[in-house]
């Protein structure tokens, strides 16, 4: 995803705020790094003075609120997966 970094700051912030993607998500999505992303849609639109950049924030704070939920659901399905595969790894 090469170009204009105001252009790409622009895309992935109206990722993010359509479908409430979290950084790594649209990291993923778009085949660039976490760094790049969160730098684009804090950094950048802040800097361009975008009103996407507002609801941006909201999502990542958000995102950021729900983190320990979605990690310890991430642990626990681990641990039920090796109690049925013991041996496997």
């Amino acid at each position: 995803m090469k170009g204009n970094p105001e252009e790409r700051a622009v895309r992935l912030g109206e990722f993010i705020a359509e479908t409430g993607a979290t950084v790594r998500d649209t990291a993923k999505k778009f085949g660039i790094s976490k760094s790049t992303v969160h730098k684009d849609v804090s950094e950048r639109l802040r800097a361009m003075g975008s009103p996407l950049y507002e609801e941006v924030k909201k999502v990542l704070e958000y995102n950021k609120s729900q983190r320990h939920i979605r990690g310890g659901i991430a642990t626990r399905e681990k641990y039920h997966r090796e109690a049925r595969h013991p041996h496997a790894g």
